[in-house]
């Protein structure tokens, strides 16, 4: 599968992709509200190929230069008949401050509504990670919850699990068509 926008391809990941992935996922600013730690070489190796095989994660690629500078999840929930997809994005950041994560993610919306014919798609984020929040916002997604200390990725130095809230986010069908 292969979608474009006017600035981007989003496609389906290669496993080619492990040094462009690298970039980003050995960042610690970049997985501060995400689950798992820095990623090395050979992790993102092996997360590369299984993207590769999969279809939830999409690479995003410039079209000038064929660069890869993020990702969007992009799955269905279960039950299937509910006809519910998660969409979640991770993005390199020396490419921040473009609109290129809402670029990509109107683009994988507009595919999931207008080609899959889904219902729902919902989005969680961290309420202390304001930029994906107020991406959210910008793909008029509404937010429906603030759940108190819904998960937790991280545990302090003795085990204890650092919990932290989430923001539930989610457009309907008929709510995306009465804004395209």
């Amino acid at each position: 599968m292969l979608l474009e926008t006017e600035r981007l391809i989003v496609r389906g990941f290669s496993e080619n992709d492990w040094s462009d992935l690298h970039e980003y996922l050995s960042l610690e600013q970049v997985l501060k509200y995400e689950p798992g730690a820095v990623s090395g070489e050979e992790e993102c190796r092996n997360m590369a190929r299984e993207r590769a095989e999969g279809d939830c994660f999409w690479a995003v690629s410039l079209k000038e230069t064929n660069k890869m500078i993020g990702h969007v999840y992009f799955g269905q929930q279960e039950p299937a008949e509910f006809k519910t997809w998660m969409i979640g994005y991770i993005f390199n950041p020396d490419f921040y401050g473009k609109g290129y994560a809402t670029e990509a993610c109107q683009r994988v919306l507009e595919y999931g509504f207008e080609e899959l014919g889904i219902h729902r798609v919902v989005a969680m984020c961290n309420p202390e990670n304001a930029s994906s929040w107020r991406l959210l916002e910008r793909l008029n997604m509404r937010r429906e919850g603030h759940f108190k200390k819904k998960a937790f990725f991280k545990r302090t130095d003795d085990g204890q699990p650092v919990w932290h809230d989430a923001y539930q986010y989610a457009i309907l069908n008929e709510e995306w068509s009465s804004i395209v």
